[in-house]
Order: structure tokens, then sequence, then C-alpha cells
């Protein structure tokens, strides 16, 4: 009797819950390395949780859960940067255990790093915003972009403050000049400035694909109706579309760098020059995963069943599908309509339709934690609140 292969995912974000849920739909068993932070170890989906160490111990535990377990032929999905980073550096050992989703470090490294995303755009003649890569402070000294800009890492591989980042907004050169100053106290080679395409949410973009050597097998378009926060948001509330604009640009980078597995490519559409620029790469996972199931297209079975060498016929996720991140997108929209930006009536409406990032009728447990962990955090905030106003009367 064959023994049913399963998966192994790596359980640092929302991302993980996604894979999980779709694997167990199609009878996987799904393990999880779990943070401790995720709400995927609530998932009726897990078979089984193992806590996961710091990330020098990462590589080691894979290989005795393999070893211990007769894991071998197993799938092994990463959630996040750093679980794929790890990964790809060690991809040849860990696939002696398991198939894998992500490619080797020489592939990887074109998505991770952004210098070499965006030289990897420019030979294929895609856009992207104006960048400048200063190797010191007097570089910077005789910048002259337009702000406002902004200061983020090239990628974030460093156990620092600055790359852990995702980017910070300057107004001008003398706040630049002191934000650089404080950033390269770690690997100021890691330092980027970027021109600020101030256009909206609505006009950021998205183009998803599982690929094969290049080649895109299935695919789907997403635009970000609603982010997180103003400036470095992610997309909290998404809708699926049709973008041709988007899908030849990402393609022909896709088929430069031969990439294979999961990936999503971020575009801004800058309204000035008409052009649609390229973002980042992320190769991997990606948060809004469990959208492409209800357009029409299981990204994680999909995935898995490639590396299980099984045929895959072509998909591409159908338009009209909106998902959000329950939680966080009431948090932003609360907050945009104290701002007046936003209505409750065109907020409540949003709603009509969509579908959850967590809340989901046959596992609802993952979203009951999240709501509890939500009216936690909203009961402190009040009882600091409540505090700040009995000092403040005191001292009257």
């Amino acid at each position: 009797m064959i023994k049913p292969q399963g998966a192994v995912v790596f359980a640092t974000s929302y991302t993980a819950l996604a894979i999980a849920r779709s694997l167990g739909h199609q009878g996987i068993s799904v393990w999880i390395l779990d943070d401790g932070q995720s709400p995927t170890r609530f998932s009726r989906y897990v078979r089984r949780s193992f806590p996961l160490p710091a990330e020098s111990q990462q590589i080691n535990l894979l290989i005795e859960i393999a070893k211990k377990n007769d894991l071998r032929g197993w799938t092994l999905f990463p959630d996040g940067d750093k679980g794929a980073t790890l990964v790809a550096n060690h991809h040849e050992q860990l696939g002696e255990y398991y198939r894998l989703t992500t490619p080797p470090w020489d592939i990887m490294q074109w998505a991770v790093d952004k210098r070499l995303t965006y030289q990897l755009a420019e030979e294929v003649g895609v856009a992207y915003p104006k960048t400048f890569y200063p190797t010191s402070r007097k570089d910077v000294e005789g910048f002259s972009g337009r702000f406002p800009m902004i200061i983020k890492p090239a990628h974030h591989m460093g156990q620092d403050a600055f790359s852990s980042g995702r980017g910070w907004r300057v107004k001008d050169r003398e706040e630049l000049l002191s934000l650089y100053d404080e950033m390269r106290l770690g690997d100021s080679s890691v330092v980027m400035i970027q021109e600020m395409i101030l256009n909206g949410a609505d006009t950021q973009f998205s183009y998803a694909a599982l690929c094969q050597g290049g080649n895109v097998l299935a695919d789907a378009f997403a635009e970000r109706k609603r982010l997180s926060s103003p400036d470095f948001g992610v997309g909290v509330y998404l809708e699926t579309i049709e973008k041709p604009e988007i899908e030849a640009p990402a393609k022909r980078w896709l088929e430069k760098n031969r990439y294979t597995g999961l990936v999503e490519i971020d575009f801004i559409f800058d309204r000035r020059d008409g052009l649609y620029k390229m973002l980042d790469v992320n190769a991997r996972a990606w948060g809004w995963i469990a959208m492409g199931v209800f357009a029409g297209v299981d990204f994680p079975f999909l995935m898995w069943k490639l590396a299980n060498g099984e045929p895959i016929s072509p998909a591409r996720g159908r338009a009209g599908v909106r998902w959000i991140r329950t939680i966080i997108d009431f948090e932003a929209s609360l907050r945009a309509i104290l701002a007046g930006s936003l209505s409750w009536r065109k907020y409540l409406l949003s709603l009509k339709g969509v579908r959850h990032e967590t809340l989901v009728r046959d596992d609802l447990k993952p979203a009951l934690m999240e709501f509890h962990q939500f009216a936690g955090r909203s009961f402190r905030k009040l009882g600091k609140m409540a505090s700040g106003r009995a000092a403040d009367t005191s001292l009257s």
C-alpha cells in the first residue's frame, strides 16, 4: 500500500492557514511549524504541530521530523520571506527529504534582493520606480530626487530593525539625511532610496502565478482596494480583476528567470507617465492566496500537484471575487472613517458578498480566536485611554 504524501507548512502568518485549508480540503495531511502567532494552529485541517525554533535550528528540525516520521516525499511550503530564503539556501539538503515549492537561491535571489529584481526588470524592459543606491552619506547629500521619497531595505535578510521594516517616508533632504544616519548603523549596502508614487490604493495591482521553468501554468490578477495604512500598508481588501497591462511584463520577468513555483508580482500604476511599474516579487505563497480558491484557482493544491509530478490544466482566476482580512480591514476602515476619507455606508456596502480571510463555514475556530485576540487588544487600548483620562483628572 502506497503511503499518502502530506505537506509540512511554515506557519508564521495567515498565509499558512490558506495553504492548510487548501490541502486539507483535498484530503492531504498537513503538519505545521508553528511560531505561536499564526491562526493556522487552530485549523481543523492541521493534523500535527511543532513549535518553530530559532532560524539556526529550523533545518535540523525539518530533517529530524522527516527522518523520525518517515515523511520523505512530503511537500514543504514556506509562508513568508524568511522561510523561503532559508529553504532556498538549503535547497539541495532539504530536497533529499522533501518536495520543495520554492526555487534554489540562484533563482530566488532575483526576487529577494530588490537590487537584482530591478536589474532583471531593466534587462527585459519592465518599468519600475526610480531607485537610488547610496554607498555613502556624500551620495545622499548630493541626491537630486523629488520628495517625498521612500527609504527602505533592498532585502529583509538582516536581523536589524532597518532590514525588518517595509519602508519610511521622508518629506525632505534633512529628514532623509537624518534617517540615513540612523539606518546605516547596520549594513548600509542594503539602503535604497526610491521615488514615491502618490496615486492611492486604486492603483496597486498584483499578478500571481504558478510557474514551471518560467512558463505560467495558472494565474490570477488582483487590485488592492484598501490598504492597512496609506503609505506602506498591505492589501486588506482586494478584488480579482483582468489586467493584461501587467501580464506581459510579469511574464517577461518570470521567463528570463526561468522561475518555478508560486510567485506574486506587485505593480503600481503611475498616472504621470501612464506606466505600470514593478514594486516587489514574492517568491512564495502570498497574503491573498486564499482568494484564488474562491476565484477558481487553488494555487496551494496546484503547487502540491506540480511538486508531486501530477499534470496540471491551465487555469486563470475569474474576475469579480472580493476578499478581506476582516479584522485588519475593519481597523484600517475605522481610521479612514474617522479621518473622513471613507463613510460608514460605503464601508458596510463593501462587505456584501465578500469572502473573508479566516472566517469560513467549515473551519470557524481560527476566526473565533482572531476575534478573541482583537477584542483583547481593544479592551487593553480602552483601559489605557481610561487610565490616561483618570490621570489627567487627578492632576487638574
